[in-house]
């Protein structure tokens, strides 16, 4: 199904256990290779859930995203420590320009935010998001999945299901 495809998915410290964990499993599933990307403030990151912990296989200022397919970017606490750091922020400003698949969930729109690169479109997130989303010229609408180009949101882990299914559609496209 996504033979050949890779796809990029941003860790930092208290990252939505399930967001992380089960977009990585669907991806596999369905064939791509998987990279987990790290901010470099740690190796290895935990979930916020305690339910989670994952390794970085690279950081964000190694990665050349020509190579990526796709970049998700899950919720937590997660999001807003990876803003702090400039190569996550250029590493999704970069995969939005060259026209990758960008995948957010919950949170994540936050780093979206930060990359200057929600302006004009229709994006969802977790309710307290929205008026940042708003602040920031996208329009906000409450959502299972919102696609607008090569943005794909979502809400919550609820959501996940769709989500999944949402990102290999796009990359199957």
């Amino acid at each position: 199904m996504l033979t050949g495809k890779k796809i990029a998915i941003l860790a930092e410290e208290d990252f939505e256990d399930a967001e992380l964990i089960e977009p990585l499993r669907a991806m596999k599933n369905a064939g791509a290779k998987v990279v987990i990307v790290g901010s470099g403030s740690k190796e290895t990151y935990h979930g916020k859930r305690g339910g989670a912990t994952i390794r970085a296989d690279v950081t964000a200022d190694k990665v050349n995203i020509e190579e990526f397919s796709a970049i998700i970017i899950p919720g937590g606490y997660a999001p807003d420590k990876m803003r702090l750091h400039q190569s996550m922020v250029d590493l999704v400003s970069r995969a939005y320009e060259l026209g990758k698949v960008v995948a957010a969930i919950c949170h994540g729109p936050q780093l979206l935010i930060s990359a200057d690169i929600v302006r004009g479109h229709r994006v969802t997130s977790w309710p307290s998001v929205a008026v940042d989303l708003k602040n920031a010229g996208a329009t906000w609408v409450d959502a299972t999945v919102v696609q607008d180009g090569n943005l794909i949101t979502s809400r919550r882990p609820s959501d996940l299901p769709q989500f999944n299914k949402a990102v290999i559609t796009a990359l199957r496209d």
